[in-house]
């Protein structure tokens, strides 16, 4: 009886933790009514972040998500048993593989067809990394149709495109060290947080013939290629709005806090007169700036953002996403207002600001967590 209740518990509810670049998130969910989520608990806590593929401060990402564990698992009113952990795309790799198997009559497609091609398909650790997840992009049959689930289809053959998620090791070991005074958690589950936000935030549609999805952080952001029910490409790169507040204070001469304050005041789509002004109180001194001279700084770190995007489009040569609209989320969209106008116009595209279909969360900030907590009840249903 014990154990069925237990089953019971788990299945209903799933525990997740999002890293994000500025913050870690822990929160308890389960699935609402029109595929909505009921969040049974949720707890951030600010901490160094990370940039170029490492942690800033081990001990300072460890105290983190030691603090938002702790206060969810004092709050869940049960047992806890599993964690599902997003993956921040810098520590990411993604290969797609292509390989196919082969009948000698047509026959109907089972799952362990499908799982044979997978198995011959998984690439190998090294390099430091591991294979910690995979997703399917699509299959194709012998009369070369596409497909998602081809179980059931009658063919001579099954190839499959797959794309492979590879964590890097040592931040692995860096979450499972965080997670060690909770003896009660005994399994982590990681989970890529792009694949989650893509196949989560874009519409399959989309997917199907090409999705852009790029995830401004605070730190760090993301570039990715989503097509069917996978990734092509994800290239994360260390520049988000906090290099922005720093151009702004090595600019001003002007304190971190200041200048963070001025991103948030600056409306790069407003007509002021020539001679408006910001002006900020911190401490005992007042900052006052041309609202034209901050609105020009700002614009020069989003331009550097827009190179770096550049770069990624050239970079995936299978399809020219040059004239594709771009789909923008993460924490950095609505630090700066203006950000989606000034993006489209540089980069010459449509640019779609896309959220969490979820009442009071429907905003950029919220996307990586509401993505892996739909990742992780899709998992556990």
């Amino acid at each position: 009886m014990l154990l069925k209740t237990r089953l019971k518990v788990r299945n209903k509810s799933v525990a997740v933790l999002d890293i994000r670049s500025s913050e870690v998130c822990a929160a308890v969910g389960e699935r609402g009514v029109n595929n909505t989520f009921i969040i049974k608990s949720k707890y951030s806590c600010a901490y160094d972040g990370y940039a170029d593929g490492e942690l800033l401060d081990f001990d300072s990402f460890k105290a983190a998500v030691q603090d938002v564990v702790q206060s969810t698992l004092a709050a869940s009113g049960q047992k806890i048993y599993r964690f599902y952990v997003g993956i921040p795309g810098e520590f990411v790799r993604v290969k797609v593989t292509d390989d196919a198997i082969t009948f000698q009559a047509p026959q109907r497609i089972r799952r362990a067809h499908t799982d044979g091609v997978a198995a011959m398909s998984q690439p190998d650790d090294g390099e430091g990394y591991a294979v910690v997840d995979s997703s399917v992009v699509y299959y194709v049959l012998s009369d070369k149709r596409r497909v998602i689930d081809p179980e059931g289809c009658i063919s001579d053959s099954l190839r499959a495109r797959i794309c492979w998620f590879l964590c890097k090791q040592s931040f692995c070991e860096c979450v499972k060290l965080a997670f060690r005074p909770f003896s009660s958690v005994s399994r982590l589950k990681f989970i890529p947080s792009a694949l989650a936000q893509c196949n989560y935030l874009l519409e399959r549609q989309a997917r199907d013939s090409y999705a852009a999805l790029l995830d401004i952080g605070y730190i760090s952001s993301v570039y990715s290629v989503a097509c069917g029910n996978g990734i092509l490409f994800s290239q994360a790169f260390s520049m988000g709005v906090g290099h922005i507040a720093v151009l702004l204070m090595d600019e001003l001469g002007i304190p971190f806090e200041v200048a963070s304050q001025f991103l948030s005041k600056v409306n790069l789509n407003a007509k002021e007169r020539l001679t408006s002004v910001q002006e900020i109180k911190y401490g005992e001194k007042v900052y006052r700036y041309s609202t034209a001279q901050l609105r020009d700084i700002i614009r020069e770190g989003l331009d550097g953002l827009c190179e770096l995007v550049d770069e990624c489009r050239r970079s995936f040569s299978e399809k020219d996403m040059s004239g594709k609209p771009l789909n923008i989320t993460g924490e950095g969209v609505k630090t700066i207002r203006g950000t989606a106008e000034h993006l489209a116009g540089r980069l010459e595209c449509e640019v779609e600001v896309i959220t969490p279909k979820v009442p009071y969360y429907d905003k950029p900030k919220f996307s990586s967590l509401f993505s892996l907590l739909d990742g992780a009840l899709g998992e556990n249903e």
